[in-house]
């Protein structure tokens, strides 16, 4: 169980920022988690016994169809410091902070179904109920 995504100051302060980059950790370590696979098609035995000791496989299409399996971060630039200072040096902090401005300017998650935001709501209420006998306000 992963918990805390976005927590700064032990849980008193949450940042957003944080819960992004926090995000793409959890992302990496679960694509780690799932281990390497390992049957033909990811062996590729046919295709290094074409490319030969002195080939490269960069023009493969088992390359190109494999390349992005084991990281496709968005925000975390592996690009050569000459590139990256280039384009203005951004580093993970502003991009992830960049990254959830965005996310609350334009993302609109799709209602629950009915049925689902009627049960949580009696959830709730539920739970408001048992907290509030339960006070010692209301003893």
């Amino acid at each position: 169980m992963i918990y805390g995504g976005g927590m700064l100051e032990m849980g008193l302060t949450m940042s957003f920022g944080q819960l992004v980059m926090d995000n793409e950790i959890i992302a990496m370590t679960r694509k780690v988690l799932e281990g390497i696979p390992v049957n033909d098609e990811s062996l590729a035995v046919d295709v290094i016994k074409k490319v030969g000791a002195r080939g490269h496989f960069l023009a493969e299409e088992h390359t190109y169809r494999h390349m992005r399996e084991l990281s496709e971060s968005r925000l975390i630039d592996r690009r050569m410091r000459q590139f990256w200072n280039d384009s203005g040096a951004k580093d993970l902090t502003r991009a992830c902070d960049e990254k959830a401005r965005e996310i609350l300017e334009h993302h609109r998650p799709e209602p629950l179904p009915d049925l689902v935001h009627k049960r949580l709501l009696s959830i709730i209420s539920e739970r408001e109920e048992e907290l509030f006998i339960k006070s010692p306000v209301n003893e």
